[in-house]
């Protein structure tokens, strides 16, 4: 029995030790066992996380590739902003400078249409000055016509009027004898008439002008007269004096002119033609008086 007891005492310790040995044992099982297990989650959960980080390096990359699209469409933007904003102050430049030239060119438009007023005034001024000397003229060569019907009649003289200017052309015959200077009386009684009616017009000198025909001077008359310069002077010299002196013509008025034979109203080759050259033109030319001398 007490042997037996012994034995029980001796192996007591080992059964308890062996049955806490295997609580422990198993107690590690299932501590690895979890540790194993929180392994595996941890791995896939790493796994899990990799994979996301993967996924949001690559969301990462698209955005910053997206940031950078973005940036370059804003910075062409900003260009395409800057060149708008260019071209606005271009085109307002350009149209501030063609609101300027429309401003001048309006102010010129302004001063030509003055400039044509003007000029229409004028123009109207100096038509109805125009109508009333055409007028005065028309006037004095009706007056000369009647006083001369007679003459103008038998062809010794003619009245021509030349764009509002007269002219008077009296025939050497009716003047002059062949080679002569002094007025004939026929050819005083023809001056007369015609002084009187140009005495009513004070505003007008007349220019008598001799004229020949291209007969040179005969040899009796050449001491007198060297050619025929001297002898159309001499007779419209002739005039001058006796529409002075019988006819009360002022001599401020009268103008005495010789053109020899060089301006021809006909030909030369024939009688009639130097019968016609050879006259006096008494031509009307406005007058005004010299008020400088005092």
């Amino acid at each position: 029995m007490k042997r037996v007891l012994l034995v029980l005492l001796i192996s007591l310790p080992l059964i308890v030790g062996a049955c806490v040995s295997k609580n422990t044992y198993q107690q590690k099982v299932n501590e690895a066992d979890l540790l194993s297990s929180d392994v595996a989650n941890l791995t896939a959960a790493a796994t899990q996380l990799r994979h996301d980080k993967k996924g949001l390096q690559d969301d990462l990359s698209e955005l910053n590739a997206r940031l950078v699209e973005a940036l370059q469409q804003n910075s062409k933007l900003q260009r395409d902003l800057l060149a708008a904003y260019a071209d606005k102050e271009r085109q307002e430049g350009s149209l501030t400078q063609q609101q300027e030239q429309l401003n001048d060119m309006q102010q010129t438009n302004d001063r030509l249409l003055a400039t044509i007023e003007d000029l229409n005034r004028a123009l109207e001024k100096e038509k109805v000055a125009r109508e009333a000397r055409l007028a005065k003229i028309k006037s004095t060569y009706n007056q000369l016509v009647n006083a001369l019907e007679e003459e103008i009649k038998r062809g010794e003289l003619t009245i021509s009027n030349l764009e509002g200017q007269l002219s008077v052309n009296l025939l050497n015959k009716i003047l002059f004898d062949s080679g002569k200077t002094t007025v004939k009386k026929e050819g005083k009684k023809v001056l007369k008439s015609l002084g009187d009616v140009l005495n009513k017009f004070p505003d007008k000198a007349l220019q008598i002008a001799g004229h020949t025909d291209n007969v040179q001077i005969s040899s009796r008359l050449k001491e007198q007269f060297p050619s025929n310069w001297e002898l159309s002077t001499a007779r419209s010299t002739s005039v001058v004096h006796f529409l002075q002196d019988e006819v009360g013509l002022p001599g401020e008025r009268l103008i005495a002119a010789g053109y020899s034979e060089y301006q021809p109203v006909a030909s030369n080759d024939t009688p009639e033609g130097r019968a016609a050259n050879r006259r006096i033109q008494i031509l009307l030319v406005p007058f005004k008086k010299n008020t400088d001398i005092k």
